[in-house]
């Protein structure tokens, strides 16, 4: 069942990609002019989160379509490809695909560098697309690139 799950990660990537690239993937009101109102705010991405009877009823459809035992459903988390935290669509499907939770690939792991460039988008420091454009196309590499960047909140 792992071995599916891997077949569908790089299927996932391309439709997010694509996604981004058509814009489908990221929230129309999020934007470089916005951020001071909207993900630099306080709670901004809990406010914008859809509930878990709507996040739980995807997670499903993700499992059944990559024929994955349902036991393991505690294991994964339906993940926002791009963070609410980065401008990531709320609810549009092209922005979300499950994650395993534990790990060095794991959704922990990426929550660490979502709130990092977070940060470093709010404070100047780097740009909404730059952020958004290398969460998409490896967050780990951008775990790496930024993990050590001292963020100076303005």
């Amino acid at each position: 069942m792992r071995t599916v799950a891997l077949l569908w990660a790089p299927l996932l990537f391309l439709a997010a990609a694509a996604a981004y690239a058509d814009q489908s993937a990221l929230n129309p009101v999020v934007r470089q002019e916005t951020i001071d109102k909207t993900i630099c705010v306080p709670g901004y991405a809990t406010g914008v989160r859809p509930a878990t009877s709507y996040t739980n009823g995807i997670k499903q459809m993700y499992f059944q379509r990559a024929q994955l035992n349902p036991r393991l459903a505690q294991a994964y988390e339906l993940d926002h490809i791009i963070p609410l935290a980065l401008g990531g669509h709320p609810r549009n499907l092209d922005n979300l695909a499950l994650q395993i939770r534990e790990g060095e690939n794991g959704a922990k792991q990426k929550d660490r560098i979502e709130e990092k460039l977070q940060c470093l988008v709010c404070s100047g420091q780097v740009t909404l697309a730059t952020a958004q454009r290398d969460i998409l196309e490896d967050w780990q590499a951008a775990y790496h690139r930024y993990a050590k960047v001292e963020c100076r909140r303005r």
